[in-house]
């Protein structure tokens, strides 16, 4: 059986095949179209689901869509009534899109691939959050909690899910639900805005600039914003928000005269961690610590209100694992604590965490639940994209009148790479099949030496373009990762840490080992086993080899505002527009003059 999900037309729009249960392949739309988090119809992402799996659109059996639009038209609905006349123009702007397109999407999928009507099947939106990150993992019960900004109407969900080792029938029930407007996600998005970021987009700048603050206002949010109940919920007084009926901001003018002007978007941001030489009594250190007060702030709300939720789903449901869903669950900081802190034996959060996992959750959900069909499917790796010929790579390399050589094999291109990064050159890295998701995890990176802490400085100003306070992850061999860093138990397979969504502590003792990517005493995570990716780890290993350090500056391969590279052609064009020294592309090593 061959069923392709689909998400698309808010954010991030994306597609998911499977076979027989099995994922054929995944990706999102921004990928082909080069529009950073593209939502509209995946026409590209799908087209390449399809000729991955050497398929025609006659041989799928069912196409199915992550939510249910016409439930989320009725949310949109009473919340523009309940909220007139300030959402006059919210619900105007509302209904061009809906009528334009938002409502017809079983009328476009048809169009597209000329399929019955019959075959076209719909999914609630947590739904296909919980299953994403359910059936991707390798456990047979667990408990579920899905936290985003809005599906339909809710916002977060609780539930659990299991597998009959027997039978092989699952469940998955989702028991509990937080509704439109209170949610977490859209706390965080409207703490983003005001910190001058772009929504959907800019939360985990949020997340990065952070460390250089105090959680300062984390009494004002909870005695003025955020109500706690029992069992972990919560409410969002909503006086301090506009997001509910707004189109063009997402908080008040309460939460400005609250938490001060907004940062005003692209405005320097100087502290002493950033710039030594900058005075802690100068007018723009100031304003940057204000704003790094506010981030830390939100971010430890957000993680204690996580943290709630999980903590209370564990004791009332005495599940030992856990499975995080939905765009919170990509605020890696929160998930680390989670799986340090709360007992869970093993949490599981699948790579695209957010939205275009939600392509990816409603066929797996149409597969177990709606089918009733067995388990295949443990995603250890997220190399699920588009890969390219070394004819693909020769023909842009020749296009692009670059210079290049072809390296006789891998062991070639190890040395090579590594060879250049012990001479602090900064490395594109492109290989085999891009990823599933949000991160670059070795076959879309880009790579340097983590030994110096002027690294982080060069490849944000030179190379990413992009704000002083952004960290970098470090890339590890999953066997040294519990000797660098705190809280991991990798013989309990450590999934977050492999997809680089989890925030863990280095220890003391490697503190200075790579300041690079020590982010005020943590960094994100990436382990890497040879059996996933060799190329990558052996990199890995030669270079700890020759440094005594087995770690590398990972990063992904792509400018600000720009999805990451696909293809041979994005990497060229990333490379030739970039401080990046060497690329390594298939077999091919290129250099600038």
């Amino acid at each position: 059986m061959n069923i392709l999900g689909i998400s698309c037309y808010y954010h991030d729009s994306a597609a998911a095949l499977l076979r027989d249960g099995e994922l054929v392949a995944a990706a999102q739309e921004e990928r082909f179209s080069r529009i950073k988090q593209d939502e509209g119809f995946p026409e590209l992402a799908i087209s390449f689901c399809l000729r991955r799996a050497g398929l025609q659109p006659g041989d799928l059996d069912y196409v199915v869509f992550y939510e249910k639009p016409m439930v989320k038209f009725e949310r949109i609905l009473q919340s523009s009534l309940a909220t007139f006349p300030h959402s006059w123009r919210t619900f105007g702007e509302a209904m061009v899109n809906w009528f334009d397109e938002k409502l017809w999407i079983k009328s476009r999928i048809r169009r597209f691939l000329d399929i019955d009507p019959s075959r076209i099947l719909f999914v609630d939106h947590h739904d296909a959050h919980a299953a994403s990150a359910f059936f991707c993992s390798p456990f047979e019960d667990a408990a579920i909690l899905t936290l985003d900004g809005v599906g339909e109407w809710t916002t977060t969900a609780r539930g659990t899910a299991s597998t009959d080792p027997a039978s092989g029938a699952s469940k998955l029930v989702l028991t509990e639900e937080q509704r439109f407007p209170h949610s977490i996600g859209l706390l965080y998005s409207a703490f983003t805005a005001f910190l001058g970021f772009q929504v959907n987009e800019g939360e985990y700048k949020v997340m990065g600039m952070a460390p250089y603050g105090k959680p300062r206002f984390v009494d004002d949010i909870y005695s003025k914003i955020v109500r706690r109940g029992s069992g972990g919920s919560f409410s969002l007084d909503m006086d301090w928000f506009s997001y509910h009926y707004s189109p063009e901001r997402s908080f008040s003018q309460r939460f400005v005269k609250l938490f001060g002007p907004p940062r005003k978007p692209e405005s320097l941001f100087i502290t002493p961690e950033t710039d030594p030489t900058a005075g802690p009594s100068d007018r723009a250190v100031k304003e940057s610590i204000h704003y790094a007060d506010v981030a830390a702030s939100i971010q430890k709300v957000t993680e204690e209100l996580v943290l709630g939720m999980a903590d209370s789903l564990r004791k009332e449901t005495g599940a030992r694992r856990l499975c995080l869903a939905g765009g919170v669950a990509l605020n890696s900081v929160a998930n680390g604590r989670v799986a340090r802190e709360l007992g869970y034996e093993q949490i599981f959060v699948q790579p695209a965490a957010g939205d275009a996992g939600g392509a990816l959750g409603a066929a797996l959900y149409a597969w177990h639940i709606l089918f009733g069909r067995p388990r295949r499917l443990v995603m250890d790796t997220a190399y699920f994209g588009d890969d390219y010929s070394e004819g693909d790579a020769q023909t842009a390399l020749e296009s692009a009148g670059v210079v290049f050589e072809r390296l006789p094999g891998e062991e070639a291109v190890v040395d090579r790479t590594v060879d250049s990064l012990l001479q602090g050159k900064v490395i594109g890295f492109s290989q085999g099949r891009f990823e599933w998701g949000p991160r670059a995890l070795g076959n879309r990176s880009i790579l340097a030496d983590p030994r110096k802490a002027s690294m982080k400085d060069i490849i944000n100003r030179k190379i990413k373009f992009r704000e002083p306070f952004r960290p970098f992850a470090p890339a590890v061999p999953e066997e040294v990762a519990e000797e660098y860093f705190e809280g991991l138990d990798l013989g309990k397979e450590s999934y977050p840490a492999r997809f680089m969504i989890t925030v863990v502590p280095w220890r003391e003792k490697y503190a200075d080992l790579a300041p690079a990517v020590n982010h005020g005493g943590t960094g994100r995570l990436q382990t890497v086993r040879r059996e996933w990716n060799p190329r990558y780890y052996d990199v890995i290993k030669a270079f700890g080899q020759a440094t005594g350090a087995e770690v590398l500056v990972n990063t992904s391969f792509n400018l600000r505002g720009e999805p990451i590279v696909s293809s041979p052609a994005d990497a060229l064009k990333t490379f030739l527009n970039s401080g990046i020294d060497n690329l390594v592309l298939g077999s091919f090593w290129v250099s600038k003059p």
